[in-house]
């Protein structure tokens, strides 16, 4: 018997992201080669992005993908999201020129609560919703907010992509493949300030700073290449990244969505419980293991270092910032 449609709801969906995702999804790599997927395509009620979004669907109905039961496009939220069990929220204003972060904040704020309410008002029951549009881990606290009746464990936002670039410059840096490298972590907020742990990180099942024992690399060049890796791809090839955050959101969807093998984690940013320090509330990066049946918890009892104890306390001043910021959208 064929496997009912998933719906997964993609925002901005013509955009770099959306077009480096969607035929991923399409193809049946993130939810399996045998269960076919509705995509919801949503973008901006303007004359271009509707254009290019049509486009873009037009590719994929010429993938011919055994997998893809559907297309939806739109601009109106609630026919985007109608019954969806994934909201992956990659679309957000891009921040202009002269533009501070907190004026950033400010111009997505609205967005992401039209999109809590209209997930809350007619998405599955059973949604669960994925931020990538920055700042995520903002825009995520707005959305959850506003998705009133949607349990609060649902939201979460990426630093997966984060995970990730740590993984790989710490691989490269111990002359080993991404493989040997296991356990990395992420804390806070997807931002300059975003805390890699390369403590709890492991390299051939030892502790990463064991085997790569230059400890300026790693307070310095280590931490400055993960926390500005996104400025440096803008600054490489004039837009910012976009296949590097469709894999990672493919990682993200997927470490959610399977039982976490025994003994790993993966970096998620989620509504913190008051771990580690960090005030109950906060949308924070935490080390998550899933039950693969929806369910999450954050790992507990990691030993941190006095420096990424200090640089944890400076990443949580700036989300309690933002979180003022758009204290009126929060009520």
């Amino acid at each position: 018997m064929a496997k009912t449609p998933i719906r997964v709801a993609v925002t901005g969906a013509a955009g770099q992201i959306g077009y480096a995702l969607l035929p991923r999804i399409a193809s049946g790599e993130l939810f399996g080669p045998d269960q076919p997927v509705i995509l919801q395509l949503i973008e901006i009620p303007a004359e271009k992005p509707m254009a290019a979004l049509k486009g873009v669907a037009m590719e994929l109905e010429d993938c011919a993908f055994p997998t893809l039961a559907g297309l939806v496009l739109t601009s109106d939220v609630k026919v985007g999201f109608k019954d969806v069990q994934w909201a992956l929220l990659v679309g957000s204003k891009p921040r202009g020129p002269g533009m501070e972060r907190n004026d950033l904040i400010k111009e997505n704020g609205p967005i992401f609560v039209g999109q809590g309410r209209a997930i809350a008002e007619v998405a599955a029951p059973d949604v669960r919703v994925a931020v990538v549009g920055n700042p995520c881990n903002t825009n995520a606290l707005i959305a959850m907010h506003s998705a009133k009746g949607v349990p609060k464990e649902r939201f979460s936002a990426m630093t997966r992509l984060d995970q990730n670039r740590a993984q790989s410059q710490l691989a490269g840096k111990a002359g080993v493949h991404t493989t040997a490298v296991t356990n990395t972590l992420i804390w806070g907020n997807h931002s300059a300030t975003q805390v890699p742990d390369y403590t709890n990180t492991k390299i051939n099942g030892k502790p990463a700073h064991h085997v790569i024992t230059d400890e300026a690399w790693l307070k310095g060049d280590f931490f400055k290449t993960v926390q500005q890796r996104g400025a440096a791809i803008i600054a490489a090839r004039g837009s910012s990244s976009a296949m590097s955050a469709a894999s990672a959101l493919i990682d993200h969807v997927r470490d959610l969505s399977r039982p976490t093998p025994a003994g790993s984690w993966d970096s998620v940013c989620v509504v913190s419980d008051g771990s580690y320090g960090v005030p109950a509330g906060l949308i924070s990066s935490f080390p998550i293991r899933s039950d693969g049946k929806g369910g999450w918890s954050i790992v507990q009892g990691l030993e941190l270092s006095a420096f990424i104890k200090e640089k944890l306390g400076a990443t949580v001043k700036e989300l309690e910032g933002e979180r003022t910021v758009v204290a009126d959208l929060l009520k």
